[in-house]
C-alpha cells in the first residue's frame, strides 16, 4: 500500500517482522479472545492477530486508512472496523459490555490522553499492550521518588500493574521517529493500591 503517513494523525508505521513476532508472542492472542486494536495503520499486527482467532475490532481515524482496510478484510471473519476518534470511542458499546483486550501502537501525541480515557474501563479491560514513546513508558512505570514519577505514575498505577517489557528503535517504523519507543502491558488491578477516596480529587 502506498499511504503517506500523515503527521496530524501521528502516523508511523511499525515494519519491522522481528518486533512485529514479539509484539504478538507477548500478547499470546488465542481464540475466543476479543480484542480491540486501536489505530491498526497498515496492518501489521492487524493480519497475525486475526490469524490467531480471535475477535478483532480495529479503530482508526484515517479514513484513507479505513477504506484500505474494509477493502483488505472485506471477507475475513471476527473483524469490525471502526472509522472513529479513539479519543471519544465509548469502547464498552463496542464489545457489547464483554471483557476484552486491548492493543494499539498509539500516536505519541496523543498517547497520555488516551491511556487516561482507555483506564475508564479498567473493569471490564484483560490486559492492554500499548507502543508508545519510550519516555511516557518510563513515567507510567516510575517509582515515587524517581525524577520521572508524577501524575501519569499515579493515575496508571492506582488502576492497573505496569510492566515495561522491550524497546523498539526509531528504524523499525517507516517514518522513522526521531524518539525511541517501548512495548508496556497494563493489567487492571482488581483492588485499588490505597482508598483514594475521590478519584477526580485524586486525578487534580
Amino acid at each position: 500500500m502506498r499511504h503517506i503517513a500523515r503527521k496530524r494523525f501521528g502516523q508511523n508505521f511499525l515494519h519491522d517482522q522481528q518486533v512485529i513476532d514479539r509484539i504478538i508472542a507477548s500478547i499470546a492472542p488465542r481464540p475466543g479472545d476479543l480484542l480491540i486494536e486501536i489505530g491498526p495503520g497498515q496492518a501489521a499486527l492487524t493480519r497475525p492477530l486475526l490469524a490467531s482467532g480471535a475477535e478483532l475490532h480495529l479503530i482508526e481515524l484515517d479514513r484513507d486508512l479505513v477504506a484500505w482496510l474494509e477493502q483488505q478484510f472485506s471477507a475475513a471473519p471476527r473483524l469490525t472496523i471502526h472509522s472513529c476518534d479513539a479519543l471519544r470511542a465509548d469502547l464498552s458499546a463496542l464489545t457489547g459490555q464483554r471483557p476484552f483486550r486491548l492493543i494499539g501502537n498509539l500516536p505519541y501525541n496523543i498517547s497520555t490522553p488516551l491511556i487516561f480515557h482507555v483506564l475508564q474501563w479498567s473493569e471490564q479491560v484483560i490486559d492492554m499492550h500499548f507502543m508508545l514513546q519510550k519516555e511516557v513508558v518510563e513515567r507510567m512505570a516510575a517509582m515515587p521518588g524517581s525524577r520521572t514519577y508524577g501524575r501519569l505514575s499515579v493515575m496508571t498505577q492506582f488502576r492497573a500493574g505496569v510492566t515495561s517489557l522491550f524497546d523498539v528503535p526509531p528504524e523499525s517504523f517507516s517514518p522513522a521517529p526521531k524518539v525511541s519507543s517501548s512495548i508496556v502491558r497494563l493489567r487492571p488491578l482488581k483492588q485499588p493500591p490505597f482508598d483514594a477516596g475521590s478519584l477526580a480529587n485524586l486525578s487534580r
